[in-house]
């Protein structure tokens, strides 16, 4: 067999879909770093649903690279469906191709995603000026939402992850679970905060970071007088993620190699 640093590798990173162009930008800058930081020689996205380039096609174009090894990376911050769909998707087109193919686990259940949420927090403060320490700010958390358990569990795993370097945190949905924002708002005004700091626990800059999540929020804040609200950025494109991602694809690579 092949050295470990001989080994033609290829990284192929499956993202759930969009149309909007900032998350395609987006999933193009972390690939590429993670191209140059991992010594891959091809590494590019694709999506499970939405719009192209899908799964089929993105195997394809590593095979092209005459590769050794194609390793995917399922970017989702959480386990439940959409990722078992990516992963059977990728493995019945793995043998169909004849092609050797590792998959990581998800983003979810690591400490670099607490890491990230707690920099996004204090950028916001930084920029806004604020001076109050990070014990006296209370923090809401919205994530996307999912009727699937274990997605929950994956998310609310983060979140405990960070409560014990803020004065209070909360967290709430978009959808398809509770608590709603409507109610996350208003459980965590009823505890009288100085500021509370909102981080959209999102991978990108899609719809739902650019409307819904604006949206929710400016609705929930009609039914109170209370406007010391600071929202951060998404997670988007940060080298902790790339980081994270290299780290995944070592743990599968290292079996094979």
């Amino acid at each position: 067999m092949q050295g470990e640093f001989s080994m033609k590798k290829a990284l192929l990173i499956i993202d759930r879909g969009s149309k909007e162009v900032e998350v395609q930008a987006e999933l193009f800058k972390i690939s590429t770093q993670a191209k140059e930081k991992g010594g891959y020689i091809y590494s590019n996205f694709c999506f499970l649903e939405v719009i192209p380039p899908y799964i089929d096609e993105g195997i394809r174009n590593c095979i092209k690279e005459n590769v050794d090894l194609i390793t995917v990376m399922p970017y989702f911050l959480y386990p439940g469906l959409k990722l078992k769909d990516a992963v059977q998707k990728t493995a019945a087109i793995s043998k169909e191709n004849g092609v050797k193919l590792v998959i990581t686990k998800p983003l979810c259940y690591s400490e670099v995603l607490k890491f990230v949420i707690m920099d996004r927090l204090t950028k916001l403060k930084l920029d806004n000026n604020i001076q109050l320490k990070d014990k006296e700010c209370d923090v809401l958390v919205i994530g996307h939402g999912s009727s699937d358990r274990r997605a929950t569990e994956a998310f609310i795993f983060t979140i405990n992850s960070i409560k014990r370097f803020y004065r209070n945190v909360d967290y709430c949905f978009l959808e398809l679970a509770g608590p709603t924002i409507q109610e996350g708002i208003n459980s965590v005004i009823q505890k009288n905060p100085k500021i509370v700091l909102i981080m959209p626990y999102f991978l990108h800059k899609g719809i739902h970071i650019k409307n819904d999540v604006i949206k929710e929020v400016k609705n929930a804040l009609n039914n109170h007088s209370f406007s010391n609200i600071l929202i951060a950025d998404h997670i988007g494109v940060d080298d902790k993620m790339v980081n994270l991602i290299l780290q995944r694809a070592n743990e599968v690579e290292k079996k094979i190699v």
